[in-house]
């Protein structure tokens, strides 16, 4: 009767305070007695209500008057609530009410705990084991489950035993790696993590009451994630779990992991994968910690493959985490371990870089005390990283103008960081993957691929195709067959010029020119191969020469094919083939650009006679001063030389030499004479044993007053004084040139006194070259500590300089001498007297600054080469900055001021200047980016171990008086000349190659991102040099790395 009278309540028009004083009677009268019937006519009207009622009025009146009567009532609640009654429930739910609904879970838990102090509840915890584990097999949302783990953890009686305990536990595991959240609200996603960690902590609970069910389920978590042909991604709230395993064990478990020979490499790989994406889950304790575990175990086992596809596939999404406080700690964590230990290439790093800027601009804003604290450890890693790998200026400026008011660790802590990070072994086998596939850069210019240490290379052909008389010249010939090297180098500056490609990979020519002490993949001297292929360029050409000049013409009429265009071959381009180039003067095209003249006079104080010797040379090499103070107008020390080769040689020694004839001797021999400071390999040791040098005496020398006519100009004529401690090329050449003193030890043996004199060594430039090259030869040997080091002072660069040059040459010279002595006699004391001398006239000539080769790195056996560049035309100097109002220029670090100043002048890039933009390039071999003047002049400032150390300057033209015409018949005018056929011919074929690729590389994308995990296929890195360089990226090495393993130039 009762029952009838709720039901009509309820649907009644009365108002709500009415119905809920009405339905508190009936509460209340459930304590009086009632018959059998009516408790249950009762309790099916309340599981109505509950379960499928119209509001929460009637569901609230449900829940009040069940509870109420089952507890008066308990006999008659548990004849109702019995194990049929539940079964029907979660087999096939309640009316409408579908078996899966959480109404069902939620009155089942009402229910239990109404009758658990009943006899019957027994029964039900017995059938209860069988259907929850139905129900987790059937893959329930993360509410429905989340309400299941509360059921099961108010009664853990119905938590299957045993062996079904192992079951459930891992069917729950599956369960949970198909929960998603598709939640945008904040509230919502807060929902979904706190139904996540309500099914772990069930989880937490039976695996201490069983703990024989914690590994299975760990071994199905792996399972899951490994999977790589899984239909569905698995759920990062399996890293709930992570929080709830045992720190103790990750040792044992890590260690089955990586030495199960079952688990592949593919699903090592796409496990790791996913454990990073779990840094992404809120609140997750520990998972930090297993990654890094994971990355350590596997560097034990030297799976490095998977180590650099993981990084270099998830280093950017770990940064991400960056930007979100809640997960940022645990990213941090990961993100410094991946860089750190990824010590083979920067390919991983400068994928953040572009990122790193606005991180640190947001932090600095967030301005929390977390976030500073945060903020100073982010900054110290990147500090590592760009210590690490130095040599990408223009990558890392803009990052250090940002952090520059955060403090920078110390070297040795930086040292000590990093060595104790690394998992790489040092070798071309850990090299990453090519280079991806695209376009030119907007800078329009070509990159080189880096072929395995050989950015030495590199650095120095793009020089060279910089040169722009020479590129042009180089591209102009018509070879016909003829000089293999100069033809490689003819269709390097071809596909420079022309390819579609970002970067071009110069195997070909590498193989051609490297010579032949140089071993593949290891580090290299880039002056040292500049003047071996300058010198083999010279060389070949002039072999060629006298081929065909004894070669008669096949018929009247016709020349020799070296000096006949190829057939087809239009005749503006053939009028600038090598034989006309040759004509000209006789010189080589080696000897034309870049060979010039120093005539070294040695002055007999007894006799007063004079000996005289004229040298070829293609570069300068100008030595540091022991002390720069030391290099004034009196008083100044000789050439500094190496202690290691037991002898200080004569400056004009030390110069790279072109001989006029053929050698003799064997090929190359001539080469290892010029050899720079601390550059000497063992190849070329065992060469100079069996052609050994001349002998050369020890000097005891001191120098002559400098005469201020005899230095270069760095503004009027001011010499070098005591106060100038700067040092800059004009130092350094005024140091090369300055006169010395022939005394004690190394007396001058003159032939006219027929004994050893004191005497007056004095060394001019007579022909100034094309370009001039200066080597700065910044490697030498402590004879104290027996390391080579390298002088890391900075050293200013000017814009434009004077080069002194005395334009007239003596008449005893022959002009048919040698100029490679054979004598072993004392090159000083090999010079004959040649009575009077004519008077010389010493010009100034100009130079403007258009290539510089970087060396980055602490010493000759570690670090990395680029190149700096600019566009400059033939015979313009329109792009220069000139001297036309001093008091615009007044900084005292660039320039000096003096009442006498000459009308030409070295004058230093100022901002005041306008410089035309996007005239400087970086060359850092694939990579080529636009830069500014002041970027070379502050990269020693700014980056410490990155110091200039080739320089090519190219001789200021006056109007009218290029090298070549610019013009040839109208044909070219101000560009590169029109390519013979068979250049244009073999770049039209790679052009055509390159599209392919790219259509196929995009296809590969397509299915990768398809895919569930994408990875580089490893046929790539056998078949394909590297596209970085090598494994130490010059962060040090030799006596100043980071461990013992021997750094590598890359």
């Amino acid at each position: 009767m009762m029952d009838k009278i709720l039901e009509a309540l309820i649907i009644s028009s009365h108002s709500l305070p009415v119905k809920k004083g009405i339905v508190k009677k009936v509460v209340d009268a459930a304590e009086n007695s009632v018959d059998r019937e009516q408790c249950k006519a009762m309790f099916h009207l309340t599981t109505r209500l509950i379960l499928i009622g119209e509001d929460n009025f009637q569901k609230q009146v449900g829940h009040q008057v069940l509870d109420a009567y089952a507890r008066y009532h308990r006999c008659e609640f548990e004849e109702f609530f019995n194990k049929g009654f539940i079964l029907n429930l979660l087999q096939q739910g309640y009316g409408s009410l579908d078996k899966k609904d959480i109404g069902i879970i939620d009155y089942i838990h009402m229910g239990l705990k109404l009758i658990m102090s009943c006899p019957s509840v027994l029964e039900i915890f017995s059938f209860m084991h069988t259907e929850v584990l139905r129900l987790v097999c059937e893959r329930p949302e993360p509410l429905l489950c989340a309400k299941l783990s509360e059921l099961l953890s108010d009664f853990v009686h119905c938590i299957p035993r045993g062996k079904s305990a192992v079951l459930f536990c891992q069917q729950l595991v599956r369960t949970i790696s198909q929960f998603q959240c598709n939640a945008t609200q904040e509230e919502e996603i807060r929902g979904f993590i706190s139904q996540v960690n309500k099914v772990s902590n069930l989880l937490q609970s039976i695996w201490k009451a069983e703990p024989g069910a914690l590994l299975p389920s760990l071994q199905e978590v792996f399972v899951i994630i490994s999977a790589t042909d899984s239909i569905f991604e698995p759920s990062i709230a399996l890293a709930s779990l992570v929080q709830h395993i045992p720190l103790q064990m990750i040792t044992v478990l890590i260690r089955s992991l990586i030495t199960d020979q079952n688990v592949k490499d593919a699903s090592m790989t796409c496990a790791l994968c996913r454990m990073i994406d779990w840094l992404s889950w809120p609140l997750a304790q520990h998972v930090e910690t297993w990654v890094i575990a994971l990355l350590k175990g596997l560097a034990s086992v030297q799976k490095f493959t998977i180590l650099i596809d993981v990084t270099l596939l998830k280093i950017d999404q770990v940064f991400q985490r960056l930007w979100y406080p809640i997960v940022r700690p645990g990213a941090l964590v990961v993100l410094s371990h991946m860089l750190l230990s990824f010590q083979h290439s920067p390919e991983a790093f400068h994928l953040i870089v572009p990122h790193t800027i606005k991180l640190v601009l947001v932090l600095k804003d967030e301005a929390s005390p977390a976030s500073k604290v945060f903020l100073v450890q982010l900054t110290e890693l990147v500090h590592c990283m760009m210590y690490q790998y130095s040599g990408f200026p223009d990558l890392y400026e803009p990052i250090l103008e940002a952090i520059k008011d955060l403090p920078k660790p110390s070297e040795e802590k930086m040292k000590l960081t990093l060595n104790q990070s690394a998992w790489t072994s040092h070798s071309n086998s850990l090299a990453s993957c090519l280079s991806r596939l695209s376009g030119k850069s907007e800078t329009g210019k070509t990159g080189l691929i880096n072929l395995g240490n050989t950015c030495y290379m590199n650095s120095v052909i793009q020089a060279l195709f910089m040169a722009t008389d020479f590129r042009r010249s180089v591209l102009s010939l018509n070879l016909n067959g003829s000089r293999p090297l100069m033809r490689k180098l003819q269709l390097l500056f071809a596909f420079l010029a022309h390819t579609q490609r970002a970067a071009y990979a110069p195997q070909s020519f590498f193989e051609e020119s490297r010579p032949p002490w140089f071993t593949p993949g290891s580090q290299q001297d880039c002056s040292e191969y500049l003047r071996f292929l300058l010198d083999r360029l010279h060389e070949e050409e002039k072999t060629c020469r006298m081929v065909c000049e004894n070669s008669p013409p096949t018929s009247v009429g016709e020349s020799s094919a070296f000096e006949c265009g190829s057939a087809g071959q239009p005749e503006e381009i053939s009028s600038l083939t090598e034989s006309n180039l040759a004509r000209v003067d006789g010189k080589t095209l080696t000897e034309k650009m870049f060979g010039g003249k120093l005539q070294t006079t040695i002055h007999c104080l007894n006799c007063k006679s004079t000996s005289q010797k004229q040298e070829a040379f293609t570069d300068l090499p100008l030595a540091f001063p022991p002390c720069l103070e030391d290099m004034v107008e009196a008083g100044s020390t000789p050439l500094f030389v190496p202690a290691e080769y037991g002898s200080k040689m004569p400056a004009a020694c030390c110069t790279a030499v072109i001989s006029d004839t053929l050698h003799p001797a064997p090929p190359d021999v001539h080469d290892l004479q010029v050899e720079e400071v601390g550059h000497r390999s063992e190849a070329e040791d065992e060469r100079l044993q069996t052609f050994p040098l001349p002998p050369v005496n020890t000097m005891d020398s001191t120098r002559l007053p400098i005469q201020s006519d005899k230095l270069v100009t760095v503004h009027s004529n001011k010499s070098v004084d005591q106060n100038d401690k700067t040092k800059s090329v004009p130092n350094l050449i005024n140091y090369f040139l300055a006169p010395e003193i022939l005394n004690g030890e190394n007396k001058y043996y003159c032939e006219n006194c027929a004994s050893l004199q004191n005497a007056q060594k004095v060394m001019q430039v007579v022909d100034e070259p094309e370009y001039l090259i200066l080597t700065l030869l910044r490697f030498s040997y402590d004879s104290k500590s027996h390391v080579r080091r390298k002088i890391l002072d900075d050293v200013t660069l000017p814009l434009i300089l004077q080069l002194p040059v005395e334009k007239k040459i003596p008449k005893s010279l022959a002009i048919g001498q040698p100029l490679l002595s054979d004598s072993p006699e004392n090159l000083p004391k090999k010079l004959k007297p040649s009575g009077s001398v004519n008077s010389s006239d010493s010009q100034s000539v100009s130079y403007h600054l258009c290539s510089i080769v970087v060396h980055s790195g602490m010493s000759s056996e570690s670090g990395h080469y680029y190149c700096y560049a600019r566009n400059t035309g033939s015979g313009s100097i329109g792009q220069l900055c000139y001297k036309t109002d001093l008091a615009g220029l007044s900084s005292p670090s660039y320039m000096t001021d003096n009442d006498n100043s000459s009308s030409t002048s070295v004058i230093w890039h100022e901002p005041n200047c306008k410089e035309p933009s996007k005239e400087w390039f970086l060359f850092n071999d694939s990579r080529v980016t636009f830069t500014s003047f002041q970027s070379v002049q502050n990269i020693t400032s700014r980056f410490p171990k990155d110091t200039a150390y080739v320089l090519f300057y190219r001789k200021q033209q006056e109007e009218n008086d290029a090298i070549y015409p610019s013009t040839v018949n109208g044909l070219w005018v101000n560009g590169d000349p029109p390519l013979q056929k068979e250049l244009m011919d073999a770049i039209t074929r790679d052009n055509k190659l390159y599209l392919q690729e790219q259509e196929l590389n995009a296809r590969t994308r397509a299915l990768q991102a398809s895919s569930t995990c994408s990875f580089r296929p490893h046929s790539f890195d056998d078949s394909d040099p590297p596209g970085s360089c090598g494994p130490s990226g010059g962060g040090g090495g030799g006596s100043g790395g980071f461990n013992t393993i021997s750094r590598l130039v890359f």
